[in-house]
């Protein structure tokens, strides 16, 4: 495979094919992936792309709200239709659609707005109650021993850094069982000096992690046998400049589990504490009862990881 991060760079740089109907038309790859699914963050940070290529450059992204409707397939390219719903004088929204196969795979809408002076203030953080995060071990030291091709890629193949402040739910969920969680992220290397590139690329890597503190406070690994993850809606609000290749801290906390669904809502901060970002996403999450073949590693070996 080709390096990660020059992989992320090419899914999200769409080609407009020059054709229109009443909307935009973009096209952009597939990322490969061990399971064959398309990852959740591709297509929300190729969807926010796609919207993006239809605002002045002065609007920045403020706001989005997808639903994944069907699981994406790695072996074909995406489509994706923008509508302009609105130009204001200070905010643009953008409708967009990504299909695969004439079917929508996700859909959503976005809200853009002119760099503006207003009220200012923010949800505290303590930076210094947090392990720096070059003290932490990374996915692949995390992962070391597993000889399975997904726990491979997760830990070599993926453009962006994850460390986890607790222990990882990997391979087991060490008590206390709490609906919270931390982990720090950032690009493995240096990405362009474009802030929409990085809004993006924050969508992108918002996606990895945000429903762990559902399995975090049942105990469950990512391992579990049987285990059923999906992605089903994602939120997210951008709230000051930052770029994602610069170490950020995403605190998470599950808010409810209920009829096999998970909310998890996350807080991204920079390494001066400003909050950059919120995020909310509820997530399909089934565990079967009864026992499961020997040398079933859940998701892992299945690939129902999203």
């Amino acid at each position: 495979m080709s390096d990660p991060l020059s992989g992320f760079l090419r899914a999200i740089d769409l080609t407009d094919t020059g054709a229109r109907t009443s909307e935009d038309i973009f096209t952009g790859p597939s990322q490969w992936m061990p399971q064959g699914r398309v990852f959740g963050g591709q297509v929300l940070a190729q969807a926010i792309t796609a919207a993006m290529r239809t605002v002045a450059d002065d609007r920045l992204a403020h706001s989005m709200h997808g639903y994944f409707l069907r699981p994406g397939d790695i072996e074909q390219p995406i489509t994706f239709s923008v509508d302009r719903i609105h130009d204001g004088r200070s905010f643009s929204t953008r409708r967009t659609q990504a299909y695969q196969d004439g079917l929508p795979i996700l859909s959503m809408i976005a809200s853009f707005q002119d760099v503006d002076d207003g009220l200012d203030h923010q949800h505290p953080l303590d930076l210094a109650a947090f392990p720096e995060p070059e003290s932490l071990p990374t996915t692949a030291e995390a992962l070391a021993g597993l000889d399975h091709p997904i726990a491979k890629f997760w830990g070599e193949q993926r453009p962006f850094d994850i460390r986890h402040v607790e222990t990882p739910v990997y391979l087991r969920a060490d008590a206390p069982h709490q609906a919270t969680q931390a982990v720090w992220m950032r690009a493995i290397g240096a990405l362009p000096d474009d802030p929409k590139l990085h809004q993006a690329a924050l969508a992108y890597a918002s996606d990895y992690t945000i429903l762990e503190p559902t399995l975090r406070a049942h105990g469950i690994p990512w391992v579990t046998p049987g285990l059923k993850m999906a992605s089903l809606d994602h939120a997210m609000w951008w709230h000051r400049p930052a770029r994602a290749d610069e170490w950020l801290l995403y605190t998470q906390e599950s808010t409810n589990a209920v009829g096999g669904r998970g909310l998890s809502t996350g807080r991204i901060y920079d390494l001066a504490g400003q909050l950059v970002a919120s995020v909310t996403q509820e997530g399909m999450i089934r565990v079967p009862r009864g026992d499961a073949p020997d040398g079933d590693l859940g998701p892992l070996s299945r690939g129902q990881v999203t």
